[in-house]
């Protein structure tokens, strides 16, 4: 065995999505339509994620285990998966962003 090789290798596990984020992904696109997922890199801060958008551009962002679990969650709900570093994030998604400010901004206006 190599010097280096436990670095090379996957470790067992860790293209498997926590169960707790699995589920919670897999209710959340049951209960929205038109759902796409949009894989995250993993950066210093936080490991690969996933974005699950709807079709009104509602969105949620968990944990997956890797790009391998993104793409296993993909196959698993039957919805397109998308590497963001490619594709970017869907206008809709920072539409409905946009809205959201706007409707916070209006409530903190309408209780002064």
């Amino acid at each position: 065995m190599g010097l280096f090789r436990r670095f090379s290798l996957p470790r067992a596990g860790r293209y498997s999505a926590p169960t707790e984020d699995e589920a919670y992904l897999a209710n959340w696109t049951r209960t929205h339509v038109g759902v796409e997922a949009y894989v995250e890199p993993q950066t210093t801060v936080t490991e690969v994620t996933v974005v699950l958008v709807a079709s009104d551009g509602e969105w949620t962002r968990r944990r997956v285990g890797g790009e391998r679990g993104a793409r296993k969650l993909g196959e698993d709900l039957r919805i397109p998966v998308y590497d963001v570093r490619k594709t970017g994030y869907p206008k809709r998604m920072r539409d409905f962003d946009a809205r959201r400010r706007i409707e916070r901004r209006r409530e903190r206006e309408r209780d002064l």
